[in-house]
C-alpha cells in the first residue's frame, strides 16, 4: 500500500499552482469590486452629506451656550467638510464588501481549519469596529464635549470650527474602533503559539498600564476620554484571554486526532 506524501497531505485542497499573471489579474479585479463598492455608497451617502454632519456634530451642538454655533474659518470648509465626512462613511460603510474580497481573495490558499477560523474572527472584528465607533459617538463624545465646554474659562466665546470638529471625531472613531480589536489580536496572538492565556494573564499589570498610555496619546489630554478608551480596552483584553483559552482548547482538542 502506497502512502501519501506528507506535502500532499499538509496542502490546502483547493490550492492550484497559479501563475502570477492570473493572481495579479485576480487582485486587480478584487481591488476594481472594493473600488466600486466605496463609489456606489459613496454616490448615495453624498447627498445627504450635510445632514449626516449635522447628525455627527450634534453632540457638541447640543452642549455649546444658546446663541452659539460651529463656523467655518476656511472658505471651502463649508464644502469639503460634508464632503470629507461623505467619503469616510462610505469606506465605512462598504467594509464589509471590502474584507469579503479579501477574504475570496487569500481563502483558496487556507487549509480547512484556517477557514473555518479566519471568516468568523473578520465578521467580529467588523462588528467590533463599528462597536467602537458608536462607543465614542454614545458615550465618550457628550462627557468629552461636556468637559470642554465647562472647563473654558469665562468670556471666552466658544465657536469650534467644523473641519477641526471633524478631524478630532474621525481620530476617536478610528481610536476607539481599533482599540475593541483587541479581543482579535489576543485570540491571533494565542492560536498562532506567539503567547499562552497563561502568559498573557501573568502580564496583566503591564496590560492595564499600556492600556492607559495609549489611551493618552490617541485621545485628548483629558482623563475622561483617557479612561473611556483604557478601561474597554483592558475589558477587552479580559474577554480576548478568555475565548482565547477557549479556541487554545479546540485547538488542542483537534490535534489530538492527527497526532
Amino acid at each position: 500500500m502506497s502512502s501519501t506524501p506528507h506535502s500532499q497531505q499538509t496542502s490546502p485542497p483547493e490550492q492550484q499552482e497559479m501563475p502570477l499573471i492570473e493572481h495579479l489579474l485576480e487582485l486587480r479585479n478584487r481591488l476594481l469590486k472594493m473600488v466600486l463598492a466605496v463609489v456606489i455608497c459613496f454616490a448615495a451617502i453624498y447627498p445627504f452629506a450635510n445632514e449626516l454632519y449635522l447628525l455627527l456634530s450634534q453632540p457638541l451642538r447640543d452642549l455649546l451656550p444658546e446663541g452659539q454655533t460651529m463656523i467655518a474659518t476656511d472658505i471651502t470648509s463649508p464644502f469639503f467638510a460634508p464632503l470629507k465626512l461623505a467619503l469616510v462613511l462610505a469606506v465605512f460603510v462598504a467594509i464589509p464588501v471590502i474584507l469579503y474580497q479579501l477574504w475570496s481573495f487569500i481563502a483558496p490558499g487556507l487549509y480547512a481549519h484556517e477557514k473555518r477560523l479566519a471568516f468568523p474572527l473578520l465578521f467580529t472584528s467588523v462588528l467590533l469596529f463599528y462597536a467602537g465607533a458608536a462607543f465614542a459617538y454614545f458615550v465618550v463624545f457628550p462627557l468629552v464635549f461636556g468637559f470642554f465646554t465647562a472647563i473654558g474659562p469665562d468670556g471666552i466665546v466658544e465657536l469650534p470650527d467644523i473641519s477641526s470638529y471633524l478631524n478630532f471625531v474621525l481620530k476617536m472613531f478610528f481610536a476607539f474602533g481599533v482599540a475593541f480589536e483587541i479581543p482579535i489580536a489576543t485570540v491571533l496572538l494565542i492560536l498562532t503559539g506567539a503567547t499562552t492565556p497563561q502568559d498573557l494573564a501573568s502580564k496583566r499589570p503591564y496590560v492595564v498600564v499600556a492600556c492607559f498610555v495609549i489611551g493618552m496619546m490617541l485621545t485628548p489630554p483629558d482623563i475622561i476620554s483617557q479612561t473611556l478608551l483604557a478601561v474597554p480596552m483592558w475589558i477587552l483584553f479580559e474577554f480576548g484571554i478568555i475565548f482565547g483559552r477557549l479556541a487554545h482548547r479546540g485547538k488542542g482538542a483537534e490535534d489530538e486526532p492527527e497526532a
